[in-house]
């Protein structure tokens, strides 16, 4: 026999189960949780976006020495403007240096009908000897430029090449006000790298360290700075010459994305974190892919990693970094913040000049939450 269901007297307490959608809602609260190496990974791409007015900067024609490349720009924020200096090859093959500006980092607004910088003669004098190897197309001259303003002047490092086994880094300046008006008074350039060697991919720091100018010129197997009171130190030709002595190897770290780094790109970045350092790097697997990473550096001591980033931040998967004089090649020589934005300058394909950006706190927040990846620290090298 059924049970009666007695109705509840008015204003007796209730014994109320709880209702399962009240347990399923709390199953629903998700606690916080640190996202794991591969989430963040994964994001340091999608902070960057590459303009869809790429490429920026192509060749032109009617220009003999611009006319078939213009690529691995160096970049500067100054008075409001980006200017930047690109690389340049024409019909002769010599690299030489345009320049462009922009109002917003994006569009350009002025760019040189001249070249803005040629090497002098006596970087290319072995140009009268065939010689069996080209470096991006070209066979001498200027290349792959790298700007930082250090007070009142801006200093330009840069390639000097005339024949495979004569690469060596050099290094000129020019005041800032010369510079922004456009009056190319370049200083005598000096090189800062021994004959018989090759070298690329050498930066300054856009400020002094400890009173000196830092010069970083390795990143693999490990960082290597030299410090100097003067750039007048290399401006000798005599058995009392001063070079800086580098030293590059492959890198070791066989289960990374960077299993075979190159060398830096723009020059560093001052963050709140450190020096935010960009480089190129490539799977060993997969050679002809030129990649970018970034890692961050200690700010008092730079040879010291502190964040590595565990992906490529920029991959070569555009055509216009596809399609060119050589495919899968992103190549970083300038980047600059605007208004809290990252803008990373590359050439792509070895042809063109394209852009990509980011915001630097959303980066910065994913480099640094990633797992270190540290390298092996070498002992800086002060020259008293």
């Amino acid at each position: 026999m059924p049970t009666k269901k007695h109705k509840p007297k008015e204003g007796a307490r209730q014994k109320i189960k709880p209702r399962k959608t009240v347990a399923r809602k709390k199953a629903q609260i998700k606690k916080p949780h640190r996202r794991r190496p591969a989430q963040i990974a994964r994001s340091q791409k999608k902070v960057f976006k590459k303009s869809k007015t790429n490429p920026i900067i192509t060749p032109r024609k009617e220009h003999y020495w611009e006319a078939y490349q213009t690529f691995n720009p160096a970049a500067l924020y100054e008075d409001g403007n980006v200017h930047i200096l690109y690389r340049a090859l024409g019909h002769d093959g010599i690299s030489r240096l345009g320049y462009a500006k922009s109002d917003d980092g994006f569009a350009i607004t002025e760019r040189s009908s001249e070249p803005v910088y040629t090497v002098s003669s006596r970087h290319h004098d072995h140009l009268k000897t065939p010689i069996a190897y080209s470096s991006g197309g070209g066979w001498g001259g200027c290349e792959d430029p790298r700007l930082v303003r250090i007070d009142d002047h801006v200093y330009l490092t840069f390639v000097a090449f005339d024949g495979w086994g004569s690469v060596q880094m050099a290094l000129s300046s020019i005041g800032i006000n010369d510079f922004l008006n456009k009056q190319w008074k370049w200083k005598k350039s000096v090189l800062i790298s021994p004959p018989g060697q090759i070298h690329k991919n050498w930066v300054l720091f856009p400020e002094k360290i400890k009173g000196k100018y830092a010069i970083l010129h390795s990143i693999s197997p490990n960082i290597l700075i030299d410090y100097v009171d003067s750039f007048d130190e290399f401006d000798t030709r005599d058995e009392h010459t001063y070079y800086i002595k580098s030293h590059y190897a492959k890198d070791s770290g066989k289960k990374r994305w960077d299993s075979w780094v190159r060398g830096a790109g723009p020059p560093p970045i001052k963050t709140k974190y450190g020096w935010l350092l960009l480089y190129h790097a490539m799977d060993a697997s997969n050679p002809d892919r030129y990649k970018l990473g970034a890692m961050i550096l200690d700010k008092k001591e730079p040879t010291k990693i502190l964040y590595r980033s565990q992906s490529p931040i920029l991959e070569p998967d555009e055509c216009y970094e596809n399609q060119g004089h050589k495919a899968g090649v992103i190549y970083s020589c300038g980047a600059v913040v605007v208004d809290g934005q990252l803008l990373i300058y590359y050439g792509g394909a070895d042809t063109v000049t394209c852009v990509a950006m980011a915001n630097l706190e959303k980066f910065l927040y994913a480099l640094i939450h990633d797992k270190p990846s540290r390298l092996k620290n070498a002992t800086s090298r002060r020259k008293s």
